[in-house]
This record gives C-alpha cells, sequence and structure tokens, in this order.
C-alpha cells in the first residue's frame, strides 16, 4: 500500500508541475478577445479592438439606405452611438448573429418625437442561410434591413472573438 500510495504521490507532483510549468504558456496561447467593437459606417469597416489596439478588421455591408442615424423601423438605416452585445445567436436566418441592444435611451426618445416605432433586432451577422455572397451582392452593395453583416468566415472569427456584453460604438 505505501509503494502504491508514494507512487500516486509522485504522479501527482509530477502532474501538479506540469500545470504550473504550462498553464502560463496556454494562457498566452489563448486567443485575445475584444473588448470594443467599432464600426466607420462610411468606411464600411468594422474594426476589433482589445486594450487599445486594434486586432481584426472586416469589410462589412450596412442597412440598404445607410447613411445618418436610425430613425425609426423600416428606414433601411444602421444604427449610430454607443451600444453593446446583448445576445448570441447561432440559429438566426443568417450564419450567426450577435444582436446589439439597439434602441438606447436616445433612440428611443428620437423615434418618440417623430411618433414612429424605433425599431430593434439590429445584429452583426453573416450572410443568409443557404444564399450566397454574390446572391446578396455582398460586400459590395449595402444589403441588410439595417444590420451590419460580413462573410461567414468572418463571422465566425468575430463570434469567436467578441463575448457578450462587449461594447459595440458605431459612428458615421
Amino acid at each position: 500500500m505505501t509503494k502504491g500510495f508514494n507512487l500516486l504521490c509522485r504522479t501527482m507532483l509530477v502532474t501538479l508541475t506540469a500545470l504550473v510549468l504550462i498553464s502560463p504558456l496556454m494562457a498566452c496561447a489563448q486567443p485575445e478577445k475584444a473588448d470594443l467593437v467599432v464600426v466607420h459606417k462610411a468606411d464600411r469597416v468594422l474594426e476589433l479592438w482589445s486594450n487599445g489596439e486594434t486586432l481584426a478588421k472586416y469589410h462589412v455591408a450596412l442597412g440598404f439606405n445607410p447613411i445618418g442615424r436610425k430613425q425609426f423601423e423600416g428606414d433601411g438605416r444602421t444604427p449610430e452611438g454607443v451600444y453593446t452585445i446583448s445576445q448570441r445567436n447561432e440559429s438566426s436566418h443568417y450564419y450567426r448573429s450577435l444582436k446589439i441592444n439597439y434602441p438606447n435611451d436616445l433612440d428611443l426618445q428620437d423615434a418618440a418625437a417623430r411618433g414612429q416605432p424605433p425599431g430593434g433586432m439590429i445584429m452583426i451577422h453573416g450572410l443568409p442561410n443557404h444564399k450566397s455572397a454574390s446572391q446578396v451582392g455582398h460586400p459590395t452593395r449595402d444589403w441588410t434591413d439595417g444590420c451590419i453583416a460580413v462573410s461567414n468566415n468572418e463571422m465566425q472569427k468575430i463570434w469567436d472573438d467578441v463575448p457578450t456584453g462587449t461594447a459595440v460604438l458605431i459612428m458615421p
């Protein structure tokens, strides 16, 4: 029993030592997560940022009427302002989607002043399921109803790098 116990203790000690030595290396190997998403509507670019540095840039398509702030449901505009990623959907009508918490208080006030509903369901998403980029004109044509669209490969990278709760800044 003593030999078996000693062998078990040595094995555990070797395993723990290996974990202590390997853990920092594993932490370094983990991909860096974004803490900010910045969309430059005029340039049709989405950037992922972490700790003040750009991690990645992607070309995007916007709403079919992209110039200006979103004013009401159905206007085809992509919002402008400060938001967060509020939900993740692996089973959307598009290749994955990250919901933006539009409308914010300012958006609600603007829509109320116009007597119109603000709309909602603004997402960062991939291509529509069962359609190719060329079928929707991606990325050379703004084809969404107000969302921010990327290719499916890009959406997978964004999905992996952007946690729920990440800040989103959408600029004109």
